[in-house]
């Protein structure tokens, strides 16, 4: 007789129910001030994309794909500045990208999920803070990486929390931790898996692979302090709700960033890169 305990499928470690997305269920495009949210991630992340790009020789002829591609703005500055030669902005919906697009820049509405292709293969394929969101992320990096013309690169970005479970203020720790079990719950959120991305890479047959983490100052007049606190403020009901987090205590971690006793570090951003082998 087996007198184990019925298991709940959806509360066993390491799964996770498959309940709503980014973007519906939390962060829809069509919410009050979710543009201006992720241009606060875009400002605190943008230059060290930006340096990456360029160091890995970005430019003149290339041919782009900018996947989860936000408000474009490292689809414009490939454009603009970089100068390649095209670049196709991929997202469920482009809406905040494609006010700006040109002859040069393109849109295109469509789940990276799906079955749908996406046309051609690119010098460069770029995604960031998209893999983490998707429960398939291990498929979703597969398909980038056979999207990579020969000679070309993947580069792929995603949170890194190295530090905050340490933080020695109470609410700020506890909201970060409210937040990604939040994340993980409604939108099936994983960070757990991205300091793996080097040997990913280099399992999906690319070569020159290497990585790096960036980790923003977290000051009051910080982009990306700007971005936690809206992020927050735009799951307050969630994180009430779900994750054991009073109004009060949400409310001293929000007044914490805003502070001038603000003394503590924040979430990063891994950054991984390969090269699709030549001939």
């Amino acid at each position: 007789m087996d007198d184990e305990p019925d298991r709940d499928p959806d509360h066993e470690p390491g799964h996770t129910p498959d309940h709503g997305h980014y973007g519906a269920d939390l962060f829809s495009p069509e919410q009050t001030g979710e543009g201006a949210r992720i241009d606060h991630g875009a400002l605190a992340y943008d230059a060290a994309t930006r340096a990456r790009l360029t160091a890995l020789g970005v430019g003149p002829g290339w041919r782009c794909l900018d996947v989860g591609a936000g408000t474009g703005t490292i689809s414009r500055w490939l454009v603009d500045a970089a100068g390649v030669h095209e670049v196709l902005a991929v997202d469920r919906d482009p809406r905040f990208v494609g006010a700006r697009a040109g002859d040069r820049l393109r849109t295109m509405a469509a789940d990276i999920t799906g079955p749908a292709p996406l046309p051609g293969r690119f010098d460069l394929v770029h995604c960031r803070f998209l893999l983490m969101h998707l429960r398939g992320h291990a498929e979703v990096l597969a398909r980038l990486a056979d999207l990579v013309a020969p000679g070309g690169w993947l580069v792929v970005g995603d949170a890194v929390d190295l530090t905050t479970a340490v933080s020695p203020h109470d609410a700020y720790r506890r909201t970060m931790a409210a937040m990604w079990r939040v994340l993980g719950e409604r939108i099936g959120t994983d960070i757990t898996w991205v300091t793996r991305y080097p040997q990913l890479l280099r399992d999906l047959g690319l070569a020159d692979v290497g990585a790096e983490i960036i980790v923003p100052p977290l000051t009051v007049d910080a982009p990306v302090t700007a971005f936690w606190q809206e992020t927050w403020r735009s799951m307050r009901d969630a994180l009430e709700s779900g994750a054991s987090l009073g109004p009060d205590e949400l409310d001293a971690a929000l007044d914490y960033l805003s502070s001038p006793e603000l003394a503590d570090l924040s979430p990063g951003m891994i950054t991984a890169w390969g090269r699709r082998p030549p001939g």
